[in-house]
């Protein structure tokens, strides 16, 4: 009985640490996405090129279009828009084919790092978003 107590709490604790694994890689995956996706042209540090593309540090257009911003990863912007009160019209590409996680994930990163302090996202909420998107033309 001792040891079946013994290999129990071992298989527990090996579980344990294998999940806790699997969270801590995860916990990192929107600042990966970050750097896949959008530091190319928003920069390591989120401050964009001035006059050209829209820094995301300190970016009152996160909380000021909260809603537009899964719409926005998945699929670009084109046109006007003014953050923290400077006009930009860069066309920004989306990436029509990031899972929903991922856009949670990179949203989650963007909101919270940069100096931002914004909410984080849920899957559902993104999700919920995602399906309020316009029509996208190509």
């Amino acid at each position: 009985m001792q040891k079946s107590r013994f290999v129990s709490g071992l298989i527990g604790a090996v579980a344990l640490v294998s999940l806790t694994q699997c969270f801590t890689q995860k916990k990192n995956e929107g600042e990966r996405l970050y750097a896949e996706h959008c530091q190319s042209c928003h920069l390591e540090d989120g401050k964009g090129l001035r006059g050209v593309i829209p820094p995301i540090a300190g970016a009152d257009y996160l909380e000021n279009h909260r809603n537009e911003l899964p719409c926005l990863i998945r699929h670009g912007i084109e046109g006007s828009i003014t953050v923290n009160g400077v006009e930009y019209n860069q066309k920004m590409p989306g990436v029509e084919t990031m899972p929903e996680d991922d856009i949670t994930n990179l949203l989650n990163y963007i909101q919270t790092n940069f100096g931002n302090q914004n909410r984080r996202y849920t899957l559902n909420e993104v999700q919920d978003l995602l399906n309020l998107c316009p029509p996208h033309q190509h």
